[in-house]
């Protein structure tokens, strides 16, 4: 351990120890991608691209769930199994270093996808508990999966459930999207040929004629968004510009993100909300209800952890719980985290491989060790 690390890396790999977590270390380089292609417009925004001698677009490790995942795959080790990881991440930040210090655990492979969440947070927890002894903390609680459950009990088409998940972790975004919803704006003008392209919805053909587009202005594909992609969201605008939700569905849909109770009554408010609405929620409620229970049983205070129907965390790999842990006096996250079960088989893993986790902020938590609780 050098002394470039935070004063608090050797309680954090001790604590790790103690978690039956398996150490891991990934490469600073890492191939860009799955960041790009799965991370999120958030924080493809910010990563440090370059370039290897045979043209393959890297970048600078901007997080570790995704290097994590890919070492996983790569040394075919069996599940489950827990990560453990700290070092450096690089990315552009509106404040603090453009280097920091990350540290977090992967927890990947185990079926009971309720008792791995709670243990997740549990985790989390009890990391910030350890580094910062007396500090108040709070707990907040989104879920993807109920998120999505309720788009499509509201018979939202396919289109528009994408981009409201899409959304889901980004206010702006959402309260765009839900904007659109309630007022569908008017087709924009689009070229000839990709007019006729998307009004086909022929997504080879619109991919095929822009990265051409592309090829001939100069740019990269792997600097921003493929042509596939740009292809795919421009006929998902025209199918959701032909949609309008009907006003007790919209008004349902802005009930159900209004929700915002302590954990231990989050179940029943859920019901309450799916009842009044006439909404089946189905097994995500009972997902919910159950991780509830776990989380409660590993002694978390759950009348004093929230639950946000509209929170949620800006990377698109996450399907089900996400959750931030800050100190009560805090406006930024100190640790953050979620489930990612889509993600190992997006990589490449030949079989589903369920994978919760979290990351803390370790020089989040130095500044705030720096002041008096």
């Amino acid at each position: 351990m050098t002394s470039r690390y935070p004063a608090t890396s050797t309680d954090i790999i001790a604590l790790f120890a103690t978690r039956n977590t398996h150490a891991v270390e990934v490469a600073v380089l890492q191939p860009a991608d799955p960041f790009l292609d799965m991370a999120g417009e958030d924080l493809r925004r910010r990563i440090f691209l370059t370039e290897s001698e045979t043209g393959q677009t890297l970048c600078l490790r901007p997080e570790f769930t995704i290097p994590v995942c890919l070492d996983h795959i790569t040394s075919q080790a069996g599940t489950p199994r827990r990560y453990s990881y700290l070092g450096e991440v690089f990315r552009q930040r509106r404040e603090g270093g453009n280097e920091f210090f990350q540290a977090g655990i992967e927890d990947l492979g185990d079926r009971d996808t309720a008792e791995a969440d709670a243990r997740s947070v549990a985790d989390a927890h009890a990391l910030l508990s350890l580094v910062l002894p007396g500090r108040p903390l709070v707990v907040t609680l989104g879920d993807q999966g109920i998120f999505e459950a309720v788009l499509a009990a509201l018979g939202l088409p396919r289109g528009w459930r994408m981009r409201l998940a899409r959304a889901f972790g980004s206010a702006p975004m959402l309260e765009a999207a839900l904007a659109d919803l309630a007022n569908p704006p008017r087709n924009g003008q689009l070229s000839g040929p990709v007019a006729a392209l998307v009004l086909d919805g022929d997504l080879d053909g619109l991919s095929q004629h822009i990265a051409g587009g592309m090829e001939e202005a100069g740019l990269s594909a792997s600097a921003g968004r493929a042509p596939s992609d740009i292809a795919r969201r421009l006929i998902e605008k025209a199918e959701l510009r032909s949609v309008r939700l009907s006003n007790e569905a919209f008004a349902a849909l802005k009930g159900f993100l209004a929700i915002d109770v302590p954990l231990d009554g989050a179940a029943q408010a859920l019901e309450t909300f799916a009842a009044g609405a006439g909404l089946s929620l189905g097994a995500a409620l009972e997902k919910f209800a159950a991780r509830a229970k776990a989380i409660e049983a590993h002694g978390l205070p759950s009348g004093k952890i929230r639950y946000d129907a509209a929170f949620g965390r800006p990377l698109d790999y996450y399907t089900g719980v996400v959750f931030e842990v800050a100190a009560a006096s805090g406006e930024r996250p100190l640790a953050g985290g979620g489930r990612y079960d889509r993600l190992l088989t997006l990589l490449g893993a030949k079989t589903a491989i369920p994978g919760v986790g979290f990351s803390v902020w370790l020089d989040r938590i130095e500044a705030l060790r720096e002041t008096a609780p």
